[in-house]
């Protein structure tokens, strides 16, 4: 009987070990998520040739950065997990091509998805496929059901792609139709969100309101018509943090 305990003991600390940690939270797109994490000096390098240790580099610079920075220095009995998965340049395409290394295998309880403007980009530069918009949404939600399946209690947010006709973008002989198909873009993924029961984080509406009510210069938030400034990035935080807590993602 001694040896019984003994040896459930072992296996009980065992399942603690492997169970050890708070709630995973990854956070994965394009470069607005991206934020140079893992130390890359703006290289659009893949996650497993990023620097994973160093602690200074680990989440980059940007609103994924401020919303980890909230949670672990507010609740660090909690142990939460957070990874930034962004990768600059990124499409929907690349997404799926690494969503097994870079979604799956972490095996995320909060999934955060902010995707879409480099889809539009390419499609407006020539250099790629045309964007079928249809068929971008269809290729969204297969990537959500792997994840689902893997994991029916996933709590996901998703944040719609934007665009601003500000900095360099004012230069843009093609800003009206750029900003039609990101639209686009943003109303598939608010379908998504509503289909899934997820949570939408309208970025897009958040930022033409900020620009609309608070136009201090029109580089304000968004600095080239795509990448948000400190200010913007800060933003983006207010509305995921409050998003996650109104609907309890990480209690």
């Amino acid at each position: 009987m001694k040896r019984l305990l003994t040896a459930l003991s072992f296996l009980l600390l065992l399942f603690l070990a492997v169970n050890a940690g708070g709630k995973r939270v990854l956070f994965i797109g394009d470069s607005i998520t991206d934020g140079a994490w893992g130390k890359t000096g703006g290289v659009a390098k893949p996650s497993d040739k990023r620097t994973l240790w160093d602690l200074n580099h680990i989440y980059g610079h940007g609103y994924m950065f401020l919303c980890a920075a909230h949670y672990q220095a507010k609740y660090p009995e909690k142990d939460y997990e957070f990874f930034n998965r962004g990768i600059s340049g990124n499409t929907l395409d690349d997404l799926a091509e690494r969503w097994e290394k870079d979604a799956l295998s972490l095996k995320p309880d909060v999934l955060s998805v902010l995707i879409g403007v480099n889809d539009v980009d390419n499609h407006i530069r020539g250099k790629g496929k045309e964007l079928d918009v249809k068929a971008w949404e269809t290729k969204y939600r297969s990537l959500l059901d792997s994840a689902l399946a893997q994991n029916p209690n996933l709590k996901i947010l998703l944040g719609t792609p934007f665009i601003a006709n500000t900095g360099k973008m004012r230069n843009s002989e093609n800003y009206t139709e750029r900003e039609r198909m990101v639209k686009e873009c943003a109303e598939a993924v608010r379908r998504i969100a509503h289909d899934y029961k997820a949570v939408c984080l309208p970025y897009d509406v958040m930022f033409a309101k900020a620009i609309k009510t608070k136009p201090v210069k029109d580089t304000y938030w968004i600095w080239d018509g795509i990448h948000p400034t400190v200010a913007g990035h800060q933003l983006m935080a207010d509305m995921w943090i409050k998003a996650a807590d109104k609907n309890k993602m990480l209690r």
